[in-house]
């Protein structure tokens, strides 16, 4: 009889993940700060010293979330945070690669997300509205970091992920740091919100 191939990974904290049927008692934001931290967006082709970390770009897309939508409840901030969070164990695939490699990505995604989701008092899906804004978000640091980082023009940027408000960037731009700078302040932010949460 042929065995299984192995579908879980050891976590630093010691957890064992299992990545088909993870469980929300597996996850640890210890283990997601320091995981994000190490994965490259962009596939590492970008500017400077350090790599833009998933974790660097979570963090922005809280802080332009919370300036789409000021008044949203904290839980919702927190959601914008962790909305990458699966990629702590699966990567950061670009989305060529997503479209090749097929549902099963997403399928898988989905579950970490809902375990993670779980893990930290939100709904094990979010709804639909608050997924939209975001979403939105997330394509606002994706044209910052294209233009900043990335290469890219300001046209080629608008192009494929629009042209951001000038008022929802004012005064933000792309940091490089160390991944153990941003896998403190990504933990660090993590506990502020899910201290404020009711």
């Amino acid at each position: 009889m042929a065995q299984q191939p192995r579908a879980w990974q050891r976590m630093l904290s010691g957890r064992r993940l299992d990545l088909l049927d993870p469980t929300p008692v597996d996850i640890e934001i210890e283990d997601i700060a320091h995981g994000l931290a190490f994965v490259a967006r962009w596939n590492g082709q970008t500017h400077g010293d350090f790599a833009y970390s998933v974790a660097e770009h979570s963090l922005l897309v809280e802080i332009l979330y919370g300036r789409i939508s000021p008044n949203a409840p904290i839980k919702w901030r927190l959601a914008a945070l962790l909305h990458d969070a699966p990629e702590y164990v699966i990567g950061d695939m670009i989305s060529p690669v997503k479209a090749a490699v097929g549902p099963g990505y997403g399928e898988l995604d989905d579950r970490l997300m809902a375990a993670i989701h779980i893990r930290f008092g939100l709904p094990a899906v979010i709804p639909v509205a608050v997924k939209k804004q975001i979403k939105k978000a997330d394509r606002i640091s994706a044209w910052m970091e294209a233009v900043q980082i990335a290469g890219f023009s300001q046209e080629e940027a608008t192009k494929l992920f629009g042209k951001p408000d000038s008022d929802v960037i004012d005064g933000l731009s792309i940091v490089l740091r160390t991944p153990v700078e941003t896998r403190t302040d990504f933990a660090a932010r993590h506990h502020v919100l899910l201290k404020e949460m009711p």
